[in-house]
């Protein structure tokens, strides 16, 4: 599988494309800052005519899409350039930077850069979802307001869990991490994600994604242990390599309480374990049974 749509909607509202030389589309709708692979303007130029057209305090949420040569180069101009007007952007609340397709970027190739600068400087921003970790930095932090976290990749370095681990974000309520394939950075094993949930007390989570796992068995296994578990509204383990031993766990756990849905999407559950699945008492979403490659299993998005 790989990434071949835009986000549609952002916060409850349509997100639509802004692109050198367009106007503004009204005040209800999301901004995707749009550039193609050979567009002549910079990030920063490309930005500053949004905000000639749209008043940035009027700006809840962005959208950054595909910028040119995301393969080489790093968002820096946006975030920089964003960081320069942040005194404007007094209503921001949420950020997706990288919102691009495969046919602008495949996800491992999508340059990234520094973060730390940007939640340092919009310590009212509710959200931040990042595609793409090569050149990804993020280094631990404090920040009041974050309320949700994701990073969409092909492989997480473990250096950037680590860093979610030792942070202060009392506000965090969804964290999702596409752990990915080692053949694109990733790095780390069920350890890691141990430790970041026992330094992130998972117990206030409302959502947990550990998405595109290679370990998706051995995770869901010791999920299944930790009383904490019931207390998520969604656990999504989608887009791994869950199986039958996987299944059985969540299936006998003795901690899902109150959850209300487990994300398995890309599974290579037996139908046998499916049909447990779906007569528990929370919503299990299973979609069509994936085959073993000559016994190995692979992740949804890697490249």
């Amino acid at each position: 599988m790989t990434i071949g749509e835009y986000t549609q909607t952002c916060r409850g509202k349509p997100v639509v494309d802004f692109r050198m030389g367009d106007e503004a589309s009204g005040s209800d709708v999301v901004y995707r800052l749009y550039q193609e692979y050979d567009s002549e303007e910079g990030q920063a130029e490309l930005l500053a005519h949004l905000f000639s057209r749209v008043a940035p305090g009027t700006i809840e949420a962005l959208v950054i899409g595909p910028w040119s040569e995301a393969h080489d180069k790093a968002p820096s101009g946006y975030l920089d350039g964003l960081i320069a007007r942040r005194d404007e952007l007094s209503a921001l609340r949420a950020l997706f930077v990288g919102d691009m397709t495969y046919e602008d970027c495949e996800v491992s190739w999508i340059i990234q850069g520094a973060y730390n600068p940007l939640l340092a400087a919009f310590p009212q921003l509710e959200s931040l979802r990042i595609r793409g970790s090569s050149s990804l930095e993020l280094q631990p932090f404090e920040h009041a307001s974050l309320q949700e976290l994701a990073i969409e990749c092909g492989g997480l370095p473990s250096a950037i869990v680590g860093a979610i681990a030792e942070s202060e974000l009392p506000a965090l309520r969804q964290l999702e991490l596409w752990l990915g394939d080692d053949n694109y950075g990733y790095d780390g094993d069920l350890a890691t994600y141990q430790r970041l949930l026992a330094a992130i007390r998972p117990e206030r989570l409302e959502y947990l994604g550990l998405r595109n796992a290679g370990n998706s068995d051995e995770l869901a296994a010791w999920l299944a242990t930790q009383p904490w578990l019931g207390s998520l509204k969604v656990l999504d383990l989608s887009l791994g390599t869950i199986g039958d031993a996987g299944a059985q766990a969540l299936f006998e756990s003795p901690h899902l309480g109150t959850i209300e849905r487990i994300d398995l999407s890309h599974h290579y559950i037996s139908p046998e374990w499916q049909q447990k699945l779906q007569s528990l008492p929370c919503t299990v979403l299973l979609d069509r049974l994936e085959e073993e490659d000559e016994g190995e299993r692979y992740v949804a998005v890697s490249e």
